[in-house]
């Protein structure tokens, strides 16, 4: 059987209404800069904590930065609710998590492209086996612990999950 490579992975192309325009490879929508589909999924643990995690430096986007979130790009025809799941238990390394929690949706412009980003979150009560491709390191962090480490600047976060984690914040004031 042959591997798809991750360049080669075929993504929907969307407006800027998050509306479907056409498909293109991974490696093609990331060269031409083109709008394409992305779930956030911030993942605690039994006790509340946070997974933190350094990516792999194979990475596309980002090689080797943290990030408080595990998610990635939608596949053509992919649901975001789909790909949330999908991606949280092949991260985790877990299989059996529940579905996570759509909480709200971007349009991310920044370092590295434009995405749409649904942002979820989901507890993971199972022991934790995170995929050797994708997290080259993790912890679970406290609420503090987290913003200890943002704010301390010491670690390079992917620009795309620190804006999700911004807007996080802003989200859970706004609703509490």
């Amino acid at each position: 059987m042959t591997r798809v490579s991750a360049a080669d992975e075929v993504l929907d192309v969307v407006d800027r209404d998050d509306r479907v325009v056409g498909r293109a490879r991974r490696g093609a929508v990331y060269a031409k800069g083109l709008i394409h589909r992305c779930v956030f999924v911030r993942a605690r643990d039994a006790e509340g904590r946070i997974f933190v995690h350094r990516r792999t430096a194979s990475k596309l986007v980002f090689p080797s930065y943290y990030d408080m979130f595990v998610g990635g790009v939608l596949g053509a025809g992919e649901s975001y609710e789909e790909a949330a799941l999908r991606e949280a238990e092949e991260e985790l390394g877990v299989r059996g998590l529940p579905q996570p929690e759509p909480l709200f949706k971007f349009l991310y412009e920044g370092p590295g492209g434009s995405w749409w980003s649904y942002v979820h979150e989901v507890r993971c009560e199972a022991a934790v086996r995170p995929q050797e491709s994708e997290v080259a390191w993790h912890a679970f962090l406290t609420e503090d612990e987290l913003a200890r480490r943002v704010a301390g600047g010491d670690w390079p976060w992917v620009p795309d999950g620190l804006e999700a984690h911004r807007r996080l914040e802003e989200y859970r004031r706004r609703n509490a």
